[in-house]
């Protein structure tokens, strides 16, 4: 059976931070590969500074083509709106029944896991790798020590999209920030400058 952990995000643009906290876990857990789930565009909630669909997935692919480790998932693109990550695992397992589905999971997210749509059943059925983030407040009770969740010591990356996007319009060099081929691929379609 092949363990497979889920990335989900925007991505909006992925950068240097995703990749390695991906790479960790796909190299220092016994994951075998890591599935970055472009989450899409809500029709409920249109941002302007939100790119398309299939460039964010393009960013994504870009960005990992030499990691065969990596993959890019387009799987919520075909789902019903608004999604849930567990209607997302259901249709995953249905579709890649030899696999096994974890979630990858930064440590803020997890402080409100339990506000997540059933939440029990994903725990019941799944594994969280969490990941270590600077953030305020603290993980519910009921989710210390929980034997479904891995706490992995993957590095801090305090890198964001937002930070990224704003800088880029004002002229900033942010190029390092970004994996080469997403940062071609972002330059040449003029993205984020305004």
């Amino acid at each position: 059976m092949k363990r497979i952990g889920l990335y989900f995000g925007t991505f909006n643009p992925i950068h240097i931070g995703h990749l390695a906290i991906a790479n960790h876990m796909v190299e220092f857990t016994d994951l075998d590969e890591v599935w970055f789930v472009v989450t899409p565009r809500s029709p409920f909630k249109q941002k302007k500074s939100l790119l398309a669909d299939n460039h964010r997935y393009q960013l994504v692919y870009e960005a990992i083509k030499d990691y065969p480790k990596l993959l890019v998932s387009d799987i919520e693109f075909k789902l019903k709106q608004p999604n849930y990550t567990v209607d997302t695992l259901i249709h995953l397992l249905e579709k890649y029944p030899g696999h096994s589905f974890s979630l990858l999971m930064g440590e803020d997210n997890l402080k409100g896991f339990h506000k997540w749509k059933n939440y029990e059943v994903i725990l019941e059925h799944h594994e969280v790798y969490m990941y270590p983030r600077i953030s305020e407040g603290a993980i519910a009770h009921r989710f210390e020590g929980h034997p479904k969740i891995h706490q992995v010591n993957a590095p801090i990356m305090e890198i964001s999209a937002t930070f990224i996007r704003k800088h880029h319009a004002l002229g900033k060099n942010i190029r390092p920030l970004i994996p080469t081929g997403a940062w071609e691929y972002m330059d040449e379609m003029n993205f984020y400058r305004n």
